[in-house]
């Protein structure tokens, strides 16, 4: 009689053992994944270049300590002809980091939580097309096309909006890796 209780004692540890090892192992699932964060991004170049020809003009912003902290140590005014058509090629570049981390790669291989907007203003100053799209065929901005109008002063912002699992093609949902007022000079 007492082999038979020792045994339904162990029977009875080994079964709240087993019901303990699994609820624990599905504690991890109610765990929330963490948030995707914004990347760091401290410089951004944009290389216009004249379509038919090889020159290229790079404008830069750059604040190499990111967001808040020191000003930007550089923000370039953009200054391009009138009735003009450029490619335009975006650069991001992480230069707290030694060495400097490309940011550019990541934007495109992460390219369908990714989307740049480009809002000229005056909207008369010039207009820009994309040149790239993401495996869901909604655009990227990596890459374009900006065409110039007549002579004139305004400004171009340039956004990166970090869309994970709601890009849909519009600038609404998700948050800023770069918004950016850069002065337009056409003339």
């Amino acid at each position: 009689m007492k082999a038979k209780r020792t045994r339904q004692w162990v029977w009875m540890l080994s079964l709240a053992a087993s019901v303990v090892l699994v609820a624990g192992c599905n504690d991890k699932a109610d765990e929330p994944e963490p948030a995707d964060e914004n990347e760091l991004i401290t410089t951004v170049n944009l290389k216009f270049t004249e379509s038919g020809t090889t020159t290229t003009q790079t404008f830069t912003y750059r604040d190499t300590d990111g967001d808040g902290g020191q000003a930007a140590t550089q923000f370039d005014k953009i200054v391009l002809k009138p009735s003009k058509t450029y490619e335009l090629a975006v650069e991001l570049l992480d230069e707290s980091k030694t060495p400097t981390d490309d940011i550019t790669k990541e934007v495109a291989e992460e390219s369908d939580e990714h989307l740049f907007v480009f809002t000229v203003s005056p909207t008369t100053l010039a207009t820009y097309t994309y040149g790239d799209k993401d495996a869901n065929n909604l655009p990227i901005g990596l890459k374009g096309t900006f065409k110039t109008n007549a002579a004139g002063t305004g400004k171009l912002k340039i956004q990166l909006r970090h869309q994970p699992n709601a890009k849909d093609g519009t600038p609404t949902p998700g948050s800023d890796d770069v918004n950016l007022d850069f002065d337009l000079t056409v003339q």
